[in-house]
C-alpha cells in the first residue's frame, strides 16, 4: 500500500497538524540561518584567498600604508578583519617608527585578540538556533506521536472497536510525525557539525596569521630601529639585573 501525504494530512486532528507547522518553522528557520552564514564564511574565504598574498607582498616590500589601506578595503575577510585591528593600533606611530616599543606592539595583539573574540561569537551566532533544532525536532516529532496513539486508542474504546485494523490508521497518523522530526533534524544537526568544523578552521588560520603578523612587527616595524628598539630594551634590563648582582 502506498503512502498518500495528502490523506494522512487530512486524517490529522489539529494537534498534530499544529506539530507539523511548528516543525516546519524550526526547519525554515536553521535552514534560513545557515544559508546566511554558509554565504558569509564563503564570501570571507573567497576574499581571503586575495587578500592574503597581497598583504604579504605588501609586508615584505615593507609598504605598511598599502597593507592598511588593504586591510581596511578587506572587511569581509576574517584575517583582514584581526590584522587590520592590530595594522590600527600602531598606525599612529608608524610615520615615526622610532616610537614603536615593545608596549605598542603589545597593545596591537591585545587588538588582535579582541578583534578574533568579536569576530568569533558574529560567526557563531545562530549555532545555537541550529543545535537547538536538531535536538529537539525529534523530541517534537515524538510528541505529536503520543497524542495521536492516545488519540487512536481513546477513539477505539469509544467505538468498540477492535484488532489491529481498527488502530492502524491512527497510528499511521501519528508516526507521521515522529518521521517529519527526523527529517527535520538530519540535516540540522549536519549543517551544526559543518559550521563547528568551518569555524574552528578559520580560527586557526586567524590565529596562525596574527601570530605571524605580530611576530613580523617584532622584527621589521621601523627597519633596523624596529629591532634595535627591542634589544636595547633586553640589554638595559640585562644591565640593570646585573648590577642589582654585583651590588648584592
Amino acid at each position: 500500500m502506498n503512502m498518500d501525504l495528502l490523506v494522512l494530512w487530512d486524517s490529522m486532528q489539529g494537534f498534530a497538524r499544529g506539530i507539523v507547522y511548528m516543525l516546519a518553522f524550526m526547519s525554515v528557520y536553521s535552514l534560513g540561518i545557515a544559508g546566511a552564514k554558509w554565504w558569509r564564511i564563503r564570501k570571507s574565504m573567497k576574499q581571503t584567498a586575495k587578500f592574503a598574498p597581497e598583504f604579504a607582498r605588501f609586508l615584505q616590500e615593507d609598504q605598511l600604508d598599502q597593507a592598511i589601506a588593504l586591510a581596511e578595503k578587506n572587511k569581509v575577510s576574517h584575517v583582514a578583519r584581526v590584522l587590520g585591528e592590530a595594522l590600527t593600533e600602531i598606525k599612529p606611530l608608524i610615520r615615526n617608527k622610532a616610537a614603536v616599543g615593545a608596549g605598542d606592539i603589545n597593545s596591537a595583539e591585545r587588538a588582535v585578540e579582541r578583534q578574533m573574540l568579536i569576530l568569533l561569537s558574529e560567526l557563531k551566532r545562530g549555532l545555537g538556533v541550529i543545535a537547538t533544532v536538531g535536538a529537539t525536532a525529534p523530541f517534537v516529532g515524538l510528541l505529536g506521536t503520543v497524542a495521536g496513539i492516545v488519540n487512536s486508542f481513546m477513539g477505539m474504546a469509544a467505538g468498540g472497536a477492535g484488532g489491529l485494523a481498527g488502530i492502524s490508521a491512527g497510528i499511521a497518523e501519528a508516526l507521521i510525525t515522529t518521521g517529519f522530526g527526523l527529517v527535520v533534524a538530519i540535516p540540522a544537526v549536519w549543517l551544526y557539525n559543518y559550521f563547528q568544523t568551518k569555524i574552528e578552521n578559520l580560527t586557526v588560520e586567524m590565529m596562525y596569521t596574527s601570530k605571524e603578523f605580530i611576530d613580523f612587527l617584532i622584527k621589521n616595524v621601523g627597519a633596523e630601529l624596529g629591532r634595535s628598539i627591542f634589544t636595547k630594551e633586553f640589554q638595559a634590563q640585562k644591565a640593570t639585573q646585573s648590577g642589582h648582582s654585583t651590588g648584592a
